[in-house]
């Protein structure tokens, strides 16, 4: 089956980390230091401005958006009048850039990080999932992971990462306080490159999972950083569907009035000297059969 794809935005930098919300797709844009929404139909509102550079992104029980500040290490809350202020300071817990983010039901944020310094040539390190409880408490939720990236909670309490140079989804059970448990591979890609180079990495990497979102089936939607398409991925990693984008495409995320629309954040390349002052980023579109299900 081929799923047309439409442009809803364009114009930008690096988008990342697309959550639907209240009727609109918010979106990070690494480069314009933006939170922008979108009513997918072209309409735009910026929504924050985050000189540390902008990321992960969810929801509040109360509405308020958290907003991951990737280069100094906090997360950010945003009022109902888009005043910002520090939930969170995660300087002391995590050693690199933080990266994505999910936010629970109960409010406690998931957060990601590099690990090492992917865009200055470091050597790959695993690292560690942080967790920020509503209080603002911070913690280590996980550690060992190579490059933790999209997560999502399906039904049941199971948090799915996406280690993208671990060439897997890894799956944890979530106790109510917020732990994490029973760490297992969720779906395996071939085997993880046997390297701290990035370069030899990337060159060995059948799919470099990045973000990702899940369905009412409880199948994943992964964004290949590598490869130029997002595959539908159930628990083993039986590929159900595989949706070429034709550019390298980082994150996507189901949404729309059904839930059956899957916007996609591409671009040329993920490298920091090519995506700065370009503005060759788009949020693509398709429909898809199965709507939105889990978190985000």
């Amino acid at each position: 089956m081929t799923r047309e794809l439409t442009v809803v935005l364009e114009g930008y930098s690096f988008l990342e980390c697309p959550r639907w919300h209240e009727g609109r797709l918010w979106v990070s844009d690494f480069y314009t230091e933006q939170v922008v929404a979108t009513d997918g139909r072209g309409g735009t509102e910026v929504m924050a401005a985050v000189p540390g550079q902008p990321s992960g992104l969810g929801f509040l029980p109360d509405g308020r958006a958290l907003i991951v500040s990737m280069r100094d290490h906090r997360l950010l809350v945003r009022a109902a009048d888009g005043t910002l202020t520090e939930h969170a300071d995660l300087s002391a817990a995590v050693p690199a850039v933080l990266n994505d983010m999910l936010v629970d039901g109960r409010g406690r944020a998931y957060v990601g990080n590099f690990g090492f310094d992917l865009m200055g040539g470091e050597a790959i390190r695993s690292t560690t999932l942080t967790r920020v409880d509503p209080d603002g408490t911070v913690s280590t939720a996980a550690d060992g992971l190579a490059f933790p990236n999209g997560m999502v909670l399906l039904p049941g309490g199971v948090l799915v990462v996406a280690e993208t140079f671990g060439a897997r989804l890894t799956a944890f059970d979530v106790a109510a306080d917020g732990s994490l448990s029973g760490r297992r591979e969720w779906a395996r890609f071939g085997d993880a490159p046997d390297t701290e180079d990035v370069d030899e990495a990337v060159a060995g990497l059948a799919v470099a999972p990045d973000g990702i979102c899940a369905d009412a089936e409880g199948a994943v939607w992964v964004a290949d950083a590598l490869h130029g398409r997002v595959l539908r991925v159930r628990e083993g990693g039986e590929i159900a569907e595989e949706i070429p984008t034709g550019t390298g495409v980082f994150a996507c995320m189901l949404g729309g009035d059904d839930g059956r629309t899957l916007f996609l954040c591409t671009a040329p390349s993920f490298a920091e000297h090519e995506r700065r002052a370009a503005r060759e980023a788009r949020l693509l579109a398709t429909r898809v059969d199965v709507p939105h299900g889990g978190l985000p």
